[in-house]
């Protein structure tokens, strides 16, 4: 993980920050198969507009289109319908933070399913403190599940973070197409849309639905030109450069920034706890990523 990389994360841990936020507020008018399709299709748009201004080919044959339909399934529509679901049962700020479970699904799908990241003790022992600060954020509400409502909402958002963590091996298929971050992204969303489409079509009836409030409106625009497509541009550059499990490190990142965008945006105010958690987090990415443990040991 270079500081370009590291940058990089960081920016995306922002854009799936906001996208909680965004896709709360998209409820208030839309239904969660049409907010997914939308979200993609936008995305596939803007994404595909790219290439064909930067001059790059869009994905051609059999084994890049099936890459990008699995990861379509498992990092988009699989998860982000998870996610909204969810999100009719608990706050935004609380999916985030269950979000961030995704890293200990990543390592241990890449050492089960994968022969090329295997599971060694720091990158445990990071997931396994990463987890614990996402239980400080949460506080509370990690051990009171007598609601039914929101021991639902957290079941879905961790169904989700076992999607993104089988996305993380299914994403070697993409290396081994040769498919551009920007392209891979494209196909990506392009199929995710067309996935949700029937559902949307089926089951909402988009055509029927009332006038959505503005807020609604602007939160799915962001939602699908920030929080998707810009997104999965960025998401597909740390992929090249560092690999899967440290690509999913993003999802301990997010819950800070959802809290962060919370308070700066929505004035909502962190208690200790919050800041504990961070902490932890922080903890957790550095044992993951190693060099600093590796830079005590050679000075001592």
């Amino acid at each position: 993980m270079t500081p370009r990389l590291w940058a990089l994360l960081i920016a995306l841990s922002l854009a799936w920050g906001g996208s909680f936020l965004t896709m709360a507020l998209a409820l208030r008018g839309f239904p969660p198969f049409t907010i997914v399709c939308a979200r993609t299709a936008m995305a596939a748009l803007v994404l595909g507009a790219a290439c064909l201004a930067l001059g790059l080919k869009l994905p051609r044959g059999r084994q890049a289109w099936l890459a990008c339909a699995g990861m379509g399934l498992l990092n988009n529509a699989i998860p982000f319908t998870l996610i909204v679901l969810g999100l009719q049962f608990i706050p935004s700020g609380l999916a985030a933070v269950v979000n961030a479970a995704t890293p200990v699904f990543a390592v241990l799908c890449a050492h089960w399913l994968a022969d090329d990241e295997r599971l060694t003790p720091n990158r445990l022992a990071g997931a396994a403190t990463g987890v614990a600060g996402v239980a400080i954020l949460i506080g509370p509400a990690a051990f009171d599940l007598d609601r039914g409502g929101e021991a639902l909402g957290i079941a879905l958002c961790l169904g989700a973070c076992l999607s993104y963590g089988l996305s993380g091996v299914w994403s070697r298929r993409v290396k081994r197409a040769g498919l551009a971050p920007l392209p891979a992204a494209t196909g990506q969303c392009a199929t995710a849309c067309l996935m949700m489409l029937p559902l949307s079509l089926g089951f909402e009836h988009p055509w029927a639905l009332p006038v959505p409030p503005a807020e609604a409106v602007v939160a799915l625009v962001i939602l699908g030109l920030v929080a998707t497509a810009l997104a999965y541009a960025l998401y597909y550059a740390i992929l090249a450069g560092a690999g899967a499990t440290n690509t999913m490190l993003v999802t301990l990142l997010v819950p800070v920034s959802a809290l962060l965008l919370g308070w700066l945006l929505l004035d909502e105010a962190l208690a200790p706890r919050h800041f504990a958690g961070m902490a932890v987090i922080g903890t957790g990415l550095l044992l993951i990523d190693g060099r600093l443990f590796r830079r005590r040991a050679s000075a001592g």
